[in-house]
């Protein structure tokens, strides 16, 4: 599946742009999380602090998966489904008005692409991956 030339190392550097953003992602959720569950809860996420905790893990074990190439269905499967819950949930532009539509229209947008990128390493999750441990393949 990897092999036209540097097709090895450009899926790794991918794997550690996407994977890498999204458990930065994740660990900034819990350096944040005071702020983080009061805009949760403005945007009517329930238990806001719980949720923020919860996604934090899941950005930061599913970025790690990938990135490290352990379980990395499980953990694109993780990021597909939380990208597109989060999109509509805490970046519904629909309901703001002027800049903070704009904004919200963007996150919307890289929510919605993310999902797009995690679908993709989950198709990619029953090949053996260069650079990666290989577990749960």
């Amino acid at each position: 599946m990897f092999d036209a030339t540097g097709a090895d190392l450009l899926f790794l550097v991918s794997r550690l742009l996407f994977g890498g953003v999204l458990a930065f992602t994740g660990l900034n959720h819990f350096l944040d999380v005071e702020e983080m569950a009061g805009y949760a809860e403005f945007k009517g996420i329930p238990a806001p602090t719980a949720s923020v905790l919860l996604s934090g893990v899941l950005l930061l074990l599913g970025g790690l998966s990938l990135i490290v190439g352990v379980f990395p269905a499980l953990g694109a499967v993780g990021l597909a489904l939380f990208l597109l819950v989060s999109a509509a949930t805490m970046h519904d532009f629909w309901n703001a008005d002027g800049a903070d539509a704009q904004d919200e229209f963007t996150s919307f947008l890289k929510n919605v692409y993310g999902t797009g990128a995690a679908l993709l390493f989950l198709a990619v999750s029953t090949v053996h991956w260069p650079y990666a441990l290989n577990v749960g393949l």
